[in-house]
């Protein structure tokens, strides 16, 4: 097996675990996510770059083959940002840990309205009584209840740190 096709198959390897991590709803494991995912980007800049050569330089008056110097500049760029986005996330998980005792991703309560909304409109044009008509208010009462339970279990701890006045 060729030293390259091995790195290729690291690299995709990592990227895939990275991904799989980013979509976790933890924010520890979103950050060793972002760090696998870099990684792997890294190892495929570098086995894109070719074969090792020579220092780019002349021997003895002729041009020998050499090395690609782009590839390495791109993974030295590539490790700051990195490095930037992980610092970032594990800021958003500390602060997250000192607001709510947990570093796990809360849903967005107006995403939630929104597919509420969608919901009630998706049944209000197929729905319809024996006789014709479209669902009465008591259907529209019992979407609007599961979505309510479902904002009440989303919604922040009111005797949680933030209402303690540890909040911003």
């Amino acid at each position: 097996m060729n030293s390259s096709l091995i790195l290729v198959i690291l690299a995709a390897l990592l990227v895939g675990v990275g991904v799989y991590l980013l979509l976790e709803r933890s924010l520890s494991r979103i950050v060793i996510g972002v760090a696998m995912a870099g990684n792997g980007i890294n190892v495929l800049f570098l086995v894109a770059g070719g074969p090792p050569g020579a220092a780019p330089l002349y021997v003895d008056g002729e041009l020998v083959s050499y090395s690609d110097p782009l590839p390495q500049a791109m993974v030295l760029t590539a490790i700051v940002i990195t490095l930037g986005m992980t610092a970032f996330v594990l800021a958003m998980a500390y602060r997250a840990w000192q607001l709510n005792g947990h570093d796990e991703v809360q849903d967005d309560l107006e995403d939630r309205r929104l597919a509420q909304r969608a919901a009630r409109d998706a049944v209000d044009a197929r729905a319809t009584d024996d006789d014709g008509s479209t669902l009465d208010d008591e259907a529209r009462a019992a979407i609007d209840e599961i979505f309510d339970e479902d904002a009440n279990a989303a919604s922040p701890d009111p005797t949680g740190p933030a209402a303690e006045g540890r909040a911003p």
